[in-house]
């Protein structure tokens, strides 16, 4: 039995690629610099090249890409794309619907929002997450100074200079009002992202007027997709982080420990510890923190984050902004503890601080629970199964 496998250097990789060994696939791994072009011709002839005269029982990639899907419909290969990026622009491709296509989102109100549109190729699952590696790993050295925390939060704070955001610069007083307004809305509801519905009218005209946006003929993702996701929800998300991590600081003083790429933040007593590699790392942090936070990305409408998964993958315990996509697997206070705003965040690390016993129950809780349900092996089982290539 033999899959073609999309590569790229991606989270999960490792992990997928094992895992379908496991269940008795033949691999054959696939590169191509343009293999995220919506078109590529370069790309057409190296598919075309590498499917002859073999009989691929599928064709597999983390997220989506046209130029893959136009290769599968073009010699009849199943296309299973497992999306988790968000936004993720390529969703919104024509190439979308294609009959061989069968693309898994982790949110829902991304998945049902295409499927309300008629797409038939979209299925909803949680991502999957490898819940047995910490048990190898806690047999190795790692760095228990820098992986060992009282609090932890992985991730970006999205404030490059060079944001897509500043690109709004020089919107009129009226719009930059606006606009700040509904962010500071958006920041107080936890659960339902309304960016995109309020872009209408002079808002949007000033917004196109300043930083033009037009999709191409071989998509139909509007502008106010792109401005909600990539220009509002990552300053939303910028700026909730940012208070979220200097309220801690002020609360918890260096008890916080950051983990991101840009080394040079400074967060008034939170200890920046720069990167951490997502295999040799992480799980560690994960692992031996006390408290692990998620804030979600505010493009991420009701899904579970891969981060959120990965933190209970590991057995941490999770102290998470409101999804609910959650509430479909896992039981609150129970497996995981979300919060709903900034005080009521700060009260529960307060709390599970202090009590250990039931802190670690819940992380045993949501760790079997992952276990159990989204091990990489059932999301392919299942996946498979959807896309009917197995009973």
């Amino acid at each position: 039995m033999n899959v073609l496998f999309i590569d790229w250097e991606c989270f999960g990789k490792v992990d997928a690629i094992f895992t379908l060994q496991q269940m008795g696939y033949e691999l054959t791994m696939f590169s191509h610099k343009d293999y995220q072009e919506r078109i590529s011709s370069d790309f057409d002839t190296a598919f075309d090249h590498i499917v002859k005269d073999k009989n691929f029982q599928f064709c597999y990639s983390f997220n989506f890409y046209p130029v893959v899907a136009e290769g599968c419909k073009r010699h009849g290969i199943p296309y299973i794309a497992l999306v988790y990026d968000s936004p993720y622009v390529p969703l919104y491709s024509y190439t979308i619907i294609y009959p061989t296509n069968h693309v898994f989102l982790f949110d829902k109100q991304e998945y049902l929002k295409l499927k309300n549109m008629g797409i038939r190729t979209v299925y909803y699952t949680p991502l999957p997450v490898n819940a047995t590696i910490i048990d190898f790993l806690a047999k190795k050295q790692f760095d228990r100074e820098k992986c060992t925390c009282d609090i932890s939060f992985v991730g970006a704070l999205y404030n490059e200079a060079h944001n897509f955001y500043e690109r709004l610069a020089d919107v009129n007083d009226y719009t930059k009002g606006y606009l700040d307004a509904v962010m500071e809305a958006q920041l107080k509801i936890y659960g339902y992202n309304f960016l995109e519905e309020v872009l209408t009218g002079p808002i949007l005209e000033e917004m196109l007027r300043v930083s033009p946006y037009a999709s191409d003929k071989y998509g139909v993702e509007t502008p106010q997709y792109i401005y909600a996701n990539y220009y509002l929800g990552r300053k939303v998300t910028s700026l909730e982080r940012t208070r979220i991590l200097t309220a801690i600081g002020d609360r918890f003083p260096d008890r916080l420990k950051f983990f991101t790429l840009n080394k040079d933040t400074r967060i008034p007593h939170v200890r920046n510890m720069g990167a951490t590699d997502y295999y040799a790392e992480m799980p560690y942090v994960f692992a031996n923190s006390k408290i692990n936070l998620n804030i979600t990305l505010k493009s991420i409408q009701s899904g579970i984050p891969l981060r959120a998964m990965d933190i209970m993958g590991t057995g941490g315990f999770l102290l998470t902004n409101f999804q609910a996509d959650f509430l479909d697997y896992f039981v609150p206070d129970e497996d995981f503890v979300y919060y709903n705003d900034t005080e009521d965040l700060l009260d529960k690390i307060d709390y599970y601080l202090s009590h250990e016993k039931e802190r670690r129950e819940i992380a045993a809780n949501g760790h079997r629970k992952v276990k159990e349900n989204h091990s990489f092996e059932k999301c392919f089982q299942d996946m498979l199964r959807i896309a009917s290539l197995i009973d």
